[in-house]
């Protein structure tokens, strides 16, 4: 059983990242990726949580998948299971046995979804208080999503992402805390923006703008928000709420529709998830 002492993040160096195939309207081939500044802007990352106190853990690089270092996307966790991801892309379905090694080599008792079933990880599966929020249909299936909730005990409201921009849950919705979310409406359904308002006390919505340059993809960490820079209104909003947000400049991985949290999975529990 893995044991943390503190908030405990892991990552993986974009030692292999580019654009080496398109899978999400972010990404361009033609375009590709600056791979001394992708590793820049990682390490500045990188360098922000530690300053905050996260012990950083981290994943090897493996040649071919590139989008290995979206860590966010290798599993969901939960207390000392890791519901490990089945990717719906061939492209990124060698990550899977390379996730599930690190998770078991960490200490967590794995667990896989059915073969019929796609589930993305933390990238579609977020906690806000007791509850399981999944984004479905673009990467995700509802079903894998209430498949885990029979499996934990809790309540799972399955919200539909109708903008392809916005393909995976934490693209478009941060939990802050067990009673606040950050979300953009535009990429939600008439029934999912009702489930969410019912569901949390306290929605914080971001503007199209800076929903854009992904500003609901941050990592939380007690009251501080680390997010993509260019964001000046939700950074005011965050302050005014009490929260120290910090700007960082990850644009070389919004070229593949990634971004802070994209970047990272908290291995120790969200700060907004009460597990049950």
């Amino acid at each position: 059983m893995p044991e943390f002492s503190r908030p405990t993040i892991l990552m993986c160096p974009p030692d292999h990242y580019g654009i080496e195939y398109e899978i999400n309207p972010w990404m361009d081939k033609s375009k590709g990726s600056d791979r001394a500044l992708a590793h820049a802007q990682w390490q500045a990352l990188h360098d922000i949580l530690v300053s905050l106190g996260v012990d950083v853990r981290l994943m090897s690089a493996v040649k071919g998948l590139p989008d290995l270092v979206f860590t966010a996307n290798a599993g969901l966790i939960w207390r000392s299971t890791a519901f490990v991801a089945t990717f719906r892309h061939s492209a990124r379905q060698g990550e899977t046995p390379i996730d599930e090694a690190w998770f078991r080599g960490c200490g967590f008792r794995t667990v896989m979804p059915p073969e019929t079933m796609d589930l993305e990880g933390a990238g579609d599966a977020l906690f806000c208080g007791d509850t399981l929020f999944g984004g479905y249909l673009i990467r995700s299936d509802a079903r894998a999503l209430q498949w885990v909730g029979a499996r934990i005990g809790c309540r799972v409201i399955p919200l539909q992402l109708v903008n392809d921009h916005f393909y995976h849950l934490d693209t478009c919705f941060c939990p802050l805390s067990p009673r606040e979310a950050l979300y953009y409406p535009g990429a939600f359904d008439r029934y999912g923006l009702q489930a969410l308002e019912d569901a949390v006390p306290e929605l914080i919505p971001v503007e199209e703008g800076e929903a854009d340059r992904f500003a609901c993809n941050a990592v939380v960490v007690g009251k501080d928000v680390v997010l993509n820079s260019g964001c000046p209104q939700l950074e005011a909003t965050l302050r005014s709420r009490g929260y120290t947000p910090h700007p960082t400049d990850l644009s070389e991985y919004l070229k593949s529709g990634g971004s802070a949290k994209c970047l990272t999975l908290r291995l120790d529990g969200e700060n907004a998830a009460l597990w049950p």
